[in-house]
């Protein structure tokens, strides 16, 4: 019995864990001091010491979410083909439209190359700039579903209590 209670206990670690790692590296890149300074227009603009730590904790965080969000569609998706096809067959919906959106998202986006100040390397056109401006536009649509998705579950369970 101990031992399940336990294993119960991994996902609150692990949450709590990610969240003390980011609230980290976020003090880390605001607090952690300056790399020496840029002048742009006359004005000297402080460059943060950890900048690349910060942006490396945002690419593994992005790759642990894109992970278990596929494991977890694949599991969803071969516990509904036993029980319920119909079921199945609504994730695989899903799993066309996520895709549907990255297609859009990736041609609305340009590789014309982004103008970053005091950046000289060549990361900013081509297919990184179409992917960054993919990612923006995907957040984008991702922020507004959410919040039409609240007020949708806001509206729906009002319904259901009357």
């Amino acid at each position: 019995m101990s031992n399940m209670k336990n294993y119960k206990m991994i996902p609150k670690i692990t949450l709590w864990t990610l969240l003390g790692l980011g609230i980290a590296f976020i003090a880390l890149f605001f607090l952690g001091g300056s790399n020496g300074s840029l002048e742009v227009a006359g004005d000297f603009l402080d460059i943060p010491r950890f900048t690349d730590a910060f942006l490396i904790w945002n690419y593994i965080l992005f790759g642990i979410v894109v992970l278990i969000t596929l494991a977890v569609v694949c599991v969803e998706f071969a516990n509904n083909w036993k029980t319920n096809r119909r079921k199945a067959y609504m994730t695989l919906g899903v799993v066309c439209g996520f895709i549907v959106l990255a297609c859009v998202c990736w041609f609305l986006g340009s590789p014309e190359k982004i103008n970053i100040i005091g950046y000289e390397g060549t990361d900013n056109e081509g297919f990184w700039a179409q992917m960054a401006d993919a990612v923006i536009y995907a957040c984008y649509f991702l922020i507004c579903a959410t919040i039409c998705t609240m007020i949708w579950g806001y509206c729906y369970t009002k319904k259901l209590s009357k």
